[in-house]
């Protein structure tokens, strides 16, 4: 009977532990915060950089930085993810810019050319918008019809805008021979996009859509299981 009451004691004793426990993992329900001129609000949060607890899904966590929401499910750090220009939590659609891609066409002497497509950025909830357009830049081996880009690591690069933009990825059709590419989302009407206009349009950003995040899980206080609330 001594033994049943000590191994009572110590799971009355361990039981507040296990809910702390569960707090910290899970983190509790998030604040709407500022940021520059926008508000952050659930499901995505703001980083806390004075404690560096969580209060939300990590593919939702947003960096303030100089007052730039910068989402960080893009896997990127600092300044070369993709900064949050508005949120609309109706269509569950974001307009962001591509900083990486930003910085690249903007440095002094020229250009850097991208390497990676936008897409491959993207954290797993969130997809590029069809109402996008893509700008194909293409890194060539010789001299070919299209918009020249003047990129100081490499001689021969050229953009091509205006294609509509295929979730399925099917751009078979723009491929050119002894060149590669690489594929960037931005906004614009088809037929009205400048490829000249490169530079301008990748600052104007793109749209992205989001799926909603998983149910949160937390400890019911009358049992020692994890129920889910949706």
């Amino acid at each position: 009977m001594a033994c049943c009451w000590l191994l009572v004691f110590v799971w009355v004793w361990w039981l507040p532990f296990m809910f702390a426990g569960g707090k910290e993992q899970q983190g509790e329900g998030c604040s709407a915060e500022r940021c520059g001129n926008l508000t952050i609000s659930d499901p995505f949060w703001l980083t806390d950089l004075e404690t560096g607890r969580s209060c939300g899904s990590l593919d939702f966590e947003v960096n303030c930085n100089n007052s730039i929401p910068v989402l960080r499910s893009s896997g990127s750090t600092g300044l070369s993810g993709f900064a949050i220009k508005d949120i609309l939590h109706e269509e569950r659609s974001l307009h962001v810019v591509d900083l990486h891609k930003e910085e690249d066409f903007n440095v002094s002497n020229g250009c850097h050319f991208p390497r990676w497509n936008t897409s491959r950025k993207l954290g797993h909830p969130f997809k590029v918008n069809p109402i996008n357009l893509n700008l194909i830049f293409y890194n060539c081996t010789k001299t070919v019809a299209l918009v020249e880009v003047r990129c100081v690591n490499t001689s021969n690069a050229f953009v091509c805008a205006g294609v509509r933009y295929y979730m399925t990825g099917g751009y078979a059709g723009y491929a050119l021979e002894g060149c590669d590419a690489i594929v960037v989302p931005v906004l614009g009407s088809l037929g009205e996009v400048n490829a000249s206009n490169y530079k301008r349009l990748i600052s104007d950003g793109f749209v992205l859509t989001w799926d909603p995040p998983p149910a949160r899980k937390f400890f019911n206080r009358q049992s020692s299981f994890y129920e889910v609330r949706r």
